[in-house]
């Protein structure tokens, strides 16, 4: 079985996120997006360009718990799809792209938290075993 991968962005929350409601109800978390990029020269050295800035959406629950989790600075990683879209400006048709996140946390290499976890679920009991006798050294 293939492993299931998906598209991911990584960057920081550059605009004031904000929570939505569509016609039917669901939520959905909107905000500018900066991905930061770098040159590698020819010594080896690296040398850091102006930050591009994207969209990004995300939508139902997933929203909601992320518009109550993330503000502006934040650095993050994102996973999720690229959505195409036009729209149209002043009589003339523009091609445009936004990042669904499907999924999104905070970069664990570079924000510093403590995670909150709660009690571990208790695992099933196992059905007891059956003892099977060790084969004797002398039938083999």
């Amino acid at each position: 079985m293939t492993i299931p991968t998906q598209m991911s962005l990584h960057g920081f929350i550059a605009t004031v996120p904000h929570l939505t409601f569509g016609d039917t109800g669901i939520a959905r978390f909107f905000a500018r997006v900066g991905v930061e990029h770098y040159r590698k020269e020819a010594d080896g050295n690296f040398t850091k360009l102006d930050p591009t800035f994207h969209n990004m959406a995300m939508f139902g629950t997933k929203a909601e718990k992320a518009y109550n989790q993330f503000q502006v600075g934040d650095q993050i990683i994102a996973s999720g799809y690229v959505n195409e879209y036009q729209v149209e400006r002043n009589g003339a048709v523009e091609q445009r792209e936004e990042f669904i996140a499907r999924q999104i946390g905070h970069d664990a290499h570079r924000t510093r938290y403590t995670v909150a976890r709660g009690p571990s679920p208790t695992p099933p009991t196992p059905p007891p075993a059956t003892q099977v006798p060790a084969p004797s050294l002398h039938a083999i």
